[in-house]
């Protein structure tokens, strides 16, 4: 990959465009925070050709809600969990709205 093919990759949401130490420092958190959530599986980081942890901007936004979440007082197992089934949620209710709009599609005589 040629350095102008990760300037382009900026803008994509799923790009591993930061270290973990500089996603930590844009959170607020701690490094093992998100470790924690590595561990609970909530967010996957990729890794750099040396092992380093990368994260993409999708994932400091699930970061930011679990941490949302441990800040009020939720344990962070339990953080992870509502945080997996908001996003399981928003997936379905895309799904259905699709779904709906198909039907309506249909149902819908043609134009004469």
């Amino acid at each position: 990959m040629t350095a102008d093919d990760s300037f382009g990759r900026l803008d994509d949401d799923d790009y591993p465009a930061y270290t973990m130490g500089r996603a930590a420092e844009m959170l607020n958190t701690t490094q093992g925070f998100l470790r924690a959530i590595g561990e609970a599986r909530l967010i996957t980081p990729l890794r750099s050709p040396g092992g380093h942890r990368r994260y993409s901007r999708y994932q400091l936004r699930i970061a930011a809600r679990a941490r949302e979440l441990v800040d009020g007082g939720t344990p962070i197992e339990a953080a992870c969990r509502i945080v997996i089934l908001e996003d399981q949620l928003e997936e379905a209710q895309r799904i259905n709205a699709e779904h709906r709009q198909g039907l309506k599609s249909a149902s819908t005589p043609p134009a004469a």
